[in-house]
């Protein structure tokens, strides 16, 4: 996986992971792959993926049982996509709207595209 700068890698892996759950694999209730694996298929560091476990765990996207693993919480879809439409009504749009109106783009040459 190729990383930008821009943002923190643990997020990014997170993003990757987010959709993959949206893509059905794996699916609610199901077990996520281990930290060492998605360690090795990413390239990086176990420490980066267990604090992208960490976030996804403290945003209810998957929850852990002690000894067998992590597990894709029954809500993560709901989650997740509440989550990235906020993320971009609030950081995403703001912005897009503000390129608009320098480049002198109407909404309505939007909606012919």
């Amino acid at each position: 996986m190729e990383f930008r700068k821009q943002k923190p890698i643990y997020l990014q892996i997170a993003d990757r992971l987010m959709e993959q759950i949206l893509g059905g694999t794996p699916a609610e209730d199901e077990r996520m792959a281990s930290v060492r694996d998605v360690a090795a298929a990413m390239g990086v560091n176990p420490n980066t993926v267990m604090r992208t476990f960490e976030h996804l765990q403290g945003e209810e996207i998957i929850y852990n049982r002690r000894g067998v693993g992590y597990f894709v919480s029954p809500d993560a879809k709901q989650r997740i996509l509440a989550g990235q439409r906020r993320e971009f009504l609030e950081d995403e749009l703001p912005a897009i709207r503000q390129k608009m109106k320098l480049l002198g783009i109407k909404p309505d040459e939007l909606c012919q595209l």
